[in-house]
């Protein structure tokens, strides 16, 4: 039996704790100093510790982290900027499993316990990306839990044979199955949100939608998508990716669709990007479950991106004037609660009698972790540390993947 005591650590509370963590379950939690600290122990110093951070929507599989710098191509529409990474694809598809395994190594020494990793499934891809994160997902078994998204990026109804392989995809292992713009990428709502939820029921899996239709067509696809959560008795498992159209309904439109989302228990995902973003304070008012992901991270789609959800979440407060105490706070459960109840993360937090799972973050307060994302994360999984690092720089950060 192995024992430990984290001596003055910071709850996202603000109250100072001891953390008693025995093999790999975290067996109390108690006021600092309450009680005299018996065996091996170690001084947080008010540091703050926070349960595993969940990233809900990344894609590894098109990133060029840890390549040579790419620099950015400009283009148009969504289906323009998947032609342009197709292209660009071809070129780069003898590194992928490096620049993939890399950047996962990188998302567990910032803390990221769960991912949900958007994985392309098209006439030219195959099944490859998924192939590959699958392998990802075996080799960071212990480190980083994996949700793989079969994403249908060129559609479905118009792409031929990805229905098949969206099957073939769900039985080799993917989790949730995916969909985007129904209708500026298919041009058949009906028929492409007909093959995801019966492909998900088939399964018993969720469902994960890119959505960035604007206007009267944001509106008749969340309607179609809230009356097949209905009719499919999927409520809790849908997610939204985006949804750039909520933040331009009219008062009315967004009361109906908000309390739609809230009933069905629909959950809606963002990362802060230029241009229309959901109003994510509105939502959470009217009992939407708001959750953030990294999206892309260093592709053809933008140039952006570290892989730590603690900027994602100060990129969403920025983008929605969230400044206060209480804001931030609730921005740092985008990344964390949020983000674990959207993905049905079991046993998700820092309680006594659960997973010694955590990270010890250089801020004293949740509201600093956001606001100025701390650079030193130790990280522990399973009651064992997985990642350590000073306070000031990550140079000699050891891998956690031996």
């Amino acid at each position: 039996m192995s024992q430990t005591t984290l001596r003055n650590g910071r709850l996202r509370s603000g109250d100072l704790v001891d953390i008693e963590i025995v093999d790999t379950v975290v067996r109390d939690i108690r006021p600092a100093g309450s009680q005299p600290v018996t065996g091996p122990s170690e001084d947080l110093d008010g540091r703050l510790v926070l349960p595993p951070l969940v990233n809900g929507h990344a894609h590894l599989d098109k990133t060029f982290f840890g390549g040579e710098w790419q620099p950015h191509v400009p283009g148009g529409g969504v289906r323009e900027r998947i032609e342009l990474e197709k292209a660009r694809r071809a070129t780069l598809g003898h590194t992928a499993d490096e620049r993939a395994f890399g950047l996962a190594r990188t998302m567990v020494e910032y803390g990221t316990g769960t991912l949900r990793a958007h994985v392309d499934i098209d006439p030219d891809v195959g099944l490859d990306g998924l192939k590959r994160m699958l392998r990802l997902r075996e080799t960071f078994a212990g480190y980083l839990d994996v949700q793989i998204v079969a994403f249908p990026q060129s559609g479905i109804v118009s792409a031929p044979g990805v229905a098949d392989l969206l099957e073939e995809a769900m039985r080799l292992g993917a989790d949730v199955v995916g969909g985007l713009d129904p209708r500026s990428i298919d041009g058949d709502l009906d028929g492409h949100l007909d093959a995801v939820f019966a492909l998900a029921d088939r399964h018993g899996a969720g469902i994960d939608l890119h959505l960035h239709e604007d206007g009267p067509a944001a509106l008749t696809e969340y309607r179609a998508i809230v009356g097949r959560v209905a009719a499919y008795g999927m409520r809790g498992s849908v997610a939204l990716s985006h949804a750039y159209g909520l933040g331009r309904l009219g008062e009315r439109d967004f009361d109906e669709i908000a309390a739609a989302f809230a009933e069905q228990h629909i959950s809606i995902m963002t990362n802060g990007p230029a241009g229309p973003v959901p109003p994510v304070l509105e939502l959470v008012r009217r009992g939407v479950n708001v959750f953030s992901g990294t999206d892309n991270i260093r592709d053809s789609w933008w140039p952006f991106g570290s892989g730590d959800p603690l900027d994602v979440a100060r990129t969403v407060a920025y983008r929605n004037s969230l400044f206060t105490d209480d804001d931030l706070d609730l921005a740092l459960g985008f990344v964390t609660d949020r983000a674990a109840a959207a993905l049905g993360v079991p046993d998700h937090g820092l309680r006594a009698g659960g997973p010694a799972d955590l990270v010890v973050a250089g801020a004293r307060r949740a509201a600093e972790a956001v606001a100025a994302p701390p650079p030193g994360r130790d990280v522990m999984r399973a009651g064992r540390w997985v990642s350590r690092s000073s306070l000031t720089t990550r140079s000699d950060v050891p891998s956690p993947i031996a």
